[in-house]
């Protein structure tokens, strides 16, 4: 029965692991179409979000059979309820490379970022790559040193979306309320989906260590 139950865990583990790619291919393509104006690429994106949340219901589905069929204890049961949360932190990221693709194809043919927010937008595309590659090692290695290191990227996002409010407030903007709001949204799409990628590597600590980490001091505190 043991045997059985850690094939199943470990088809789930395969399972978050394909999560992760889809993720961040998602935001790698909504940021190309965004920069490029890539309608294609956009619409991609946006048809392949369903494919991420019935990924999220299948892994669920599996885990909820795991529990009742193995009624795990301790360590396995603390590795399966993780995990139900930390694919949804996962589906809530692809929920975000969606809208930032369908600010991409709203704003069609025109770009929907201008010349002077370029250079942000790119930079919050390439964190945002960063960040979801490191998760994917995070959960495949259980690397918890690398799992405590994302939280400092995640602050890089943080700067980013600061740089890009300033660029939107100054007297210098010429591009009216509507790309405004639109750069607004962005930078709030990218940093939540950074949170949530810092919440996928916070979960996976304590899969491992049955601690939870402390944001505020990004060390580990007991689990209470």
């Amino acid at each position: 029965m043991r045997d059985v139950f850690h094939d199943e865990l470990d088809e789930i583990g395969a399972g978050v692991a394909e999560m992760i790619r889809m993720v961040a291919v998602a935001m790698d393509q909504a940021t190309g179409a965004l920069l490029d104006a890539d309608l294609n690429r956009a619409e991609r994106v946006i048809d392949a979000d369903q494919k991420v949340d019935d990924l999220r219901v299948a892994l669920e589905d599996r885990a909820f059979q795991i529990i009742a069929l193995q009624q795990p204890v301790a360590t396995d049961l603390r590795v399966v309820v993780t995990t139900l949360h930390l694919v949804a932190d996962l589906e809530r990221m692809g929920d975000l490379a969606l809208h930032v693709a369908k600010i991409a194809r709203l704003r069609f043919p025109d770009a929907a970022v201008p010349e002077e927010a370029r250079d942000v937008i790119a930079q919050m595309g390439e964190v945002a790559h960063s960040l979801v590659l490191k998760v994917g090692e995070v959960v495949q290695g259980r690397d918890i040193s690398l799992a405590q290191a994302i939280e400092a990227e995640d602050d890089s996002m943080d700067a980013l979306r600061r740089k890009l409010f300033t660029l939107v407030l100054s007297p210098r903007w010429a591009h009216g309320t509507e790309a405004a709001i639109d750069m607004t949204l962005l930078g709030r799409y990218y940093e939540r989906y950074a949170d949530h990628a810092v919440a996928v590597a916070r979960r996976t600590i304590f899969i491992v260590t049955g601690e939870r980490p402390n944001p505020a001091s990004n060390g580990i505190s007991p689990l209470r």
